[in-house]
């Protein structure tokens, strides 16, 4: 009788429904994960519109640019900085005078207001970071910010998720490097140095590489690097890696 109520195929019927059924809560979970980390949400790859255009590619990369010039306490204080009108106007008041693109620039030189930048990373308020102390220990700008060197227009590199600084935090080795031929120099100086070897076109380490293409967290995949490689750096530069985890460290 049970097969006057229901038809051959409805067996088949509950067993998609209950897959389907299992499935589903795997799949929104997945899409949900796959959208909040995707560039949509935490804009990585995305690049920001300015108030005037500016590539770092041709102001770092071509014409070689020291960082420091425009932003100019990331070596002293919490803050990188952005450049002022004055910055700029250091170089623009002599070149590129009638380009259409830098009016703006003319204009608040003009007029004495500041340049209102579009900040590409931010972190939450709850968030304590500090550029000096990253510098200070030889943590590229890089490592958070990806190819800077190589971006026309400005992105956000890394989503810069807890986990992933976390990841930083709890094996620095990861990210720690010294620079071929400058074991002696201050880590500093040793980032700011690798800049210039790569805008000169040097030969690069597999290490060195992993670092200006912002793929620092890679380096103890790389062949031939050793973890006791960059155990012995944070040990000269006086890393103590069991106090980087604690929370008072970002958050205070």
């Amino acid at each position: 009788r049970m097969a006057q109520l229901f038809r051959p195929n409805s067996n088949t019927h509950v067993k998609v429904s209950m897959i389907v059924g299992a499935l589903l809560p795997l799949s929104i979970f997945y899409l949900g994960s796959t959208v909040t980390r995707s560039g949509m949400n935490t804009g990585v790859g995305i690049p920001l519109d300015q108030p005037i255009p500016f590539s770092h590619k041709h102001h770092a990369f071509e014409l070689g640019i020291d960082c420091r010039f425009c932003h100019t306490s990331v070596e002293t204080g919490a803050v990188a900085g952005l450049p002022t009108v004055e910055t700029c106007m250091t170089c623009h008041s002599q070149i590129w005078t009638n380009s259409p693109m830098l009016e703006p620039l003319r204009e608040a030189w003009r007029t004495g207001t500041a340049i209102e930048w579009v900040k590409v990373v931010r972190v939450p308020d709850f968030v304590y970071f500090d550029h000096s102390i990253h510098i200070d220990k030889g943590i590229s700008c890089n490592v958070c910010h990806g190819p800077v060197q190589e971006m026309q227009i400005t992105y956000k590199g890394q989503a810069l998720h807890m986990a992933w600084c976390l990841d930083c935090h709890d094996s620095p080795e990861d990210y720690m490097f010294e620079m071929e031929g400058y074991e002696d120099e201050e880590p500093r100086n040793q980032i700011f140095a690798l800049y210039k070897k790569y805008i000169e076109g040097k030969r690069l380490s597999p290490v060195e590489h992993a670092i200006m293409e912002g793929k620092a967290g890679d380096l103890v995949k790389i062949p031939d690097d050793k973890d006791h490689d960059g155990l012995q750096v944070m040990k000269e530069r006086k890393i103590n890696a069991t106090q980087l985890t604690d929370c008072n460290t970002c958050h205070r």
